[in-house]
């Protein structure tokens, strides 16, 4: 228990990061819900959308904080494990392909588990070539110098 306090104690704006992030990303994800509701036999959309975004994030997210930004210890933290933590959700998607399957939607349910990880594998790509992009495009405008 001594352990615990003692790595609390020197990690704890750490956890504080983490835990605002997470609070934002949930109430991100909860405002998708509710603009997206779901049908009980129908496609998890919403869930679907926030875990391919929240991929694609991620990847623009790696690229700022491993290649571009300077090193800062609670930017990872709060926008990567909190805010897109919170936002995206393992948990409800593997209980939709659960419901879809118990409900006898097997093929729905297969194409949302497999279109899931596909979207998302793609996504966190499609986030990183973007970004990539982006910051030599941004980098090629700085170094432009007027004729």
């Amino acid at each position: 228990m001594r352990a615990h306090r003692s790595v609390l104690r020197a990690r704890g704006d750490v956890v504080a990061v983490v835990a605002a992030g997470g609070a934002l990303g949930s109430l991100a994800r909860f405002a998708v819900a509710e603009g997206l509701p779901r049908s009980q036999t129908g496609f998890p959309w919403a869930t679907f959308l926030v875990n391919v975004t929240g991929c694609f994030l991620l990847g623009l997210l790696m690229v700022l904080v491993l290649e571009v930004w300077p090193p800062y210890r609670l930017v990872r933290p709060f926008l990567g494990v909190g805010v897109l933590g919170g936002y995206t959700t393992f948990s409800a998607y593997a209980l939709e392909a659960r419901d879809l399957m118990a409900s006898g939607q097997v093929v729905t349910a297969l194409g949302y588990v497999g279109g899931s990880l596909l979207a998302g594998l793609l996504a966190v790509a499609g986030g990183v070539a973007a970004m990539r992009v982006a910051v030599v495009r941004s980098e090629d405008r700085r170094t432009r110098r007027p004729g």
